[in-house]
């Protein structure tokens, strides 16, 4: 999982959700409402529906990736919390994430576990915390270690380890030190468009967390340990010029920060 910025929705989109909260709200039964309204509603599913995955799109790692698992094709609008749970957060633009079938169908369904003293969402949503908070990712294994009870309850609930994620982000991880290496050759020969072009496409590989955690850990005061016997790439990883070349992060254009810690 990768940290994410939100952007604004166009105007007439914005008023389409405004004037179909308005009705979900003042419904006898809101819930009921909303799932004829998201589900059925032709205006919806032919005017709503299509913006809000194309502006989900945009806000996505690499090319539209699942905001959950980052490694499959995000193809279905996700309600953060729930339809069922929460009707009249159905046309919330803020509780609209991008999700692969196996997310949001198979694993989250309609699982939204809340802490236990004040209510709080246990999940993480990647467009308003910075999920390396809260989940550490091991390189050399393609595993994720819970840091919070929202970092414990994600990778239960989106099943991060399963294991085509975990073999996936070891492969991740020889190309990212693929994708170092050529940016600092093409860099250090004053290949400038060449160079852009490498960081383009290595935020833009599936699972761009893996890239992510490598430069946060490489800027942890463990950074040395976490990286024995790697000394060039953890030189590559702490070199000023590389981390404002990847600094951006995978959608520069939204102003998304993934890289830094």
């Amino acid at each position: 999982m990768i940290r994410l910025a939100r952007i604004p929705l166009p105007r007439r989109t914005m008023e389409y959700l405004e004037r179909y909260d308005d009705r979900v709200r003042s419904a006898a039964d809101p819930r009921s409402q909303a799932e004829t309204l998201w589900k059925r509603n032709t205006t919806v599913r032919t005017k709503v529906h299509p913006q809000l995955r194309q502006m989900l799109g945009r806000m996505a790692a690499g090319h539209e990736r699942c905001m959950y698992c980052g490694d499959n094709e995000g193809c279905a609008i996700d309600h953060f919390e729930p339809l069922a749970l929460n009707p009249l957060r159905a046309f919330d633009w803020a509780n609209h994430l991008l999700a692969c079938t196996v997310c949001n169908s198979h694993h989250k369904r309609n699982e939204f576990p809340r802490d236990v003293e004040d209510g709080s969402p246990l999940l993480l949503d990647p467009t308003c915390e910075e999920p390396l908070r809260h989940l550490r990712l091991s390189l050399p294994t393609g595993s994720y270690t819970a840091l919070s009870a929202k970092g414990e309850a994600s990778i239960r609930v989106f099943k991060l380890n399963r294991p085509v994620l975990v073999k996936g982000r070891t492969d991740a991880y020889t190309r990212a030190c693929v994708f170092l290496e050529a940016w600092h050759a093409a860099h250090r020969c004053g290949d400038r468009r060449r160079a852009e072009t490498l960081v383009a496409v290595a935020w833009n590989q599936p699972l761009a967390d893996v890239l992510a955690s490598m430069f946060h850990q490489a800027a942890h005061p463990a950074g040395p340990a976490l990286f024995a016997g790697e000394g060039d790439l953890y030189a590559l990883l702490t070199d000023p010029e590389t981390r404002a070349a990847f600094g951006s992060g995978p959608t520069a254009a939204t102003g998304i920060d993934a890289s830094m810690p």
